[in-house]
């Protein structure tokens, strides 16, 4: 019998993001055109990247890997979200789970990581411009990227392997559109303080390492644009920064407010909430703020359209 509740469970039912009948069609639609703008925002700018060479730099470098990276978390998530709101019940296998929140973790931890990198990029081109080519080397760039997709690794494995001993009893249903690690956590019959803290630990990791790279680095930027004479030159400084810090509050805030408060602060349906902005709102938004505000960008996109209507 005790067989039988172990980790047990052959599969789990996911509830969704609500149960009122009224509202699951508008919201599929809605989150279907999330993730539709998600897509096409995120593969177009791969693909403007990857096709004009004068975005062949390294900015762009981590602009095309942000973009792969927020396409493919949402594609792990949105999905099978979208299938709650059109099944009377959402099921996922116990393995299909455990991928997904390792998929989830991986992703998470890699946008946390490429964002401080492109932050140190910033810092490169505004306050070592003179060596910033030597500096920014294709080397030393995928040895970043390296970094960043390590540390995407070490999080989906700590935070997967956190969960996958654990034992599941009673039934089978998770208060989520995820599979995320506070529900799991909950919906154990043996997580003790230690998951716990094993959670506060790698996700303290996964945002404060970055978030402290972003700071010291924005420090140095913020010292090198005041030491700039020209005000046109200042300008030109904190526009460039402008969509990356952007970028970094979106995604660090919303990431931040889940999950580094005790569940008994943060109640669980207010934390499906929240973890839609880093799963679907951050992704969808990221593509538009890169390209809205960026002249590369807008020129690229103007050229290979030209390119488009000659052909």
């Amino acid at each position: 019998m005790a067989e039988e509740n172990t980790s047990s469970v052959r599969e789990f039912i996911l509830t969704g993001l609500t149960d009122q009948p009224e509202l699951q069609m508008p919201l599929f639609f809605l989150f279907l055109c999330f993730y539709m703008a998600t897509v096409t925002g995120n593969l177009g700018l791969i693909t403007l990247i990857g096709l004009n060479s004068h975005l062949h730099i390294p900015m762009y470098f981590f602009l095309f890997n942000l973009s792969f990276i927020d396409f493919s978390f949402s594609t792990a998530i949105v999905p099978k979200m979208l299938t709650s709101f059109i099944s009377e019940k959402n099921f996922i296998s116990y393995a299909g789970c455990m991928t997904q929140l390792f998929f989830f973790c991986f992703f998470v931890f890699s946008e946390s990581f490429i964002l401080s990198a492109m932050a140190y990029d910033r810092y490169v081109a505004i306050c070592k411009p003179l060596v910033y080519t030597v500096t920014m080397s294709p080397q030393v760039c995928l040895l970043l990227l390296l970094g960043v997709y390590g540390m995407g690794v070490f999080g989906a494995m700590a935070h997967t392997g956190n969960i996958v001993f654990l034992t599941f009893c009673g039934d089978n249903l998770v208060n989520h559109y995820m599979c995320d690690i506070i529900p799991l956590l909950e919906f154990s019959c043996n997580s003790s303080d230690v998951n716990l803290l094993v959670v506060f630990i790698v996700v303290t990791i996964g945002i404060g390492v970055p978030i402290v790279t972003i700071f010291i680095c924005y420090g140095f930027i913020l010292s090198g644009i005041f030491h700039i004479s020209s005000t046109e030159g200042r300008s030109k400084a904190f526009s460039t920064c402008s969509s990356h810090i952007l970028a970094v509050s979106l995604f660090f805030g919303s990431g931040a407010f889940m999950y580094l408060k005790p569940p008994s602060i943060l109640p669980l349906d207010q934390g499906k909430v929240s973890s839609l902005f880093y799963t679907i709102v951050v992704p969808m938004f990221n593509p538009l703020i890169y390209s809205l505000r960026n002249k590369d960008v807008k020129f690229a996109l103007k050229k290979t359209l030209d390119r488009i209507m000659l052909s």
